[in-house]
């Protein structure tokens, strides 16, 4: 799977300080918006956790192909510099995610979950949100002053119709033609009904979001 886009540069609209950061907990067609976003500068997909206070580089800016290269690193980057970077958010009803990415012990370590044996049967068994993806959401959409950044929070299910609002927020050029087509997957969810019990919470707080809102 690849993690760093630069397959535009070629593109009239491709620009060397736009570097875009697009994060998030797997499942939410970070790929496609990804793609998107590689007509426009570079772009590298992240799963960190753990957003910093002061922006950091990833492995991937230093091409470190290990694990831990997905997420945010300790190299901070100078306040002058902060203005080349986007960090954007995106998120989705977690159960479509689970059923997308979640049976994949890599992928739970990728995202840097306390246990990466997890399975949707446990978090069913003891009612719990396992996957720890509340704590993860709430990472990135709470409010923090004391971050030197702006976070954008992107609700899946909303974006494809508000391309143009996202192109504007982030300075982009607004080109019909280069626009993503929404993808689905369809799974056969089997235990929605109890995975929706388990995230109700944060079905809800999803529900209250903007389709973009900055943090």
């Amino acid at each position: 799977m690849y993690h760093f886009y630069r397959y535009k540069k070629s593109r009239p609209y491709y620009n060397i300080n736009n570097i875009y950061y697009v994060c998030s907990y797997g499942g939410c067609a970070s790929q496609e918006i990804c793609h998107y976003l590689g007509n426009f500068g570079d772009v590298y997909h992240i799963h960190s956790r753990f957003p910093p206070n002061n922006l950091t580089k990833t492995g991937y800016d230093d091409n470190i192909f290990t694990i831990g290269s997905e997420w945010f690193s300790n190299k901070i980057i100078p306040n002058e510099e902060i203005y080349k970077y986007k960090v954007i958010f995106i998120y989705r009803n977690p159960i479509y995610s689970i059923y997308s990415r979640f049976n994949d012990k890599q992928h739970l370590l990728n995202i840097q979950c306390s246990d990466n044996n997890i399975t949707i049967s446990n978090c069913i068994e003891q009612k719990k949100d396992l996957f720890e993806l509340d704590n993860f959401f709430d990472n990135y959409t709470t409010p923090n002053k004391d971050k030197n950044y702006n976070i954008y929070c992107i609700k899946y299910e909303d974006f494809w119709s508000n391309i143009s609002k996202f192109n504007k927020l982030l300075f982009i050029p607004d080109i019909n033609e280069l626009y993503q087509i929404k993808k689905e997957t369809f799974k056969n969810m089997t235990e929605y009904e109890n995975l929706k019990e388990i995230y109700t919470s944060l079905l809800e707080k999803m529900d209250n979001m903007n389709s973009i809102e900055i943090r």
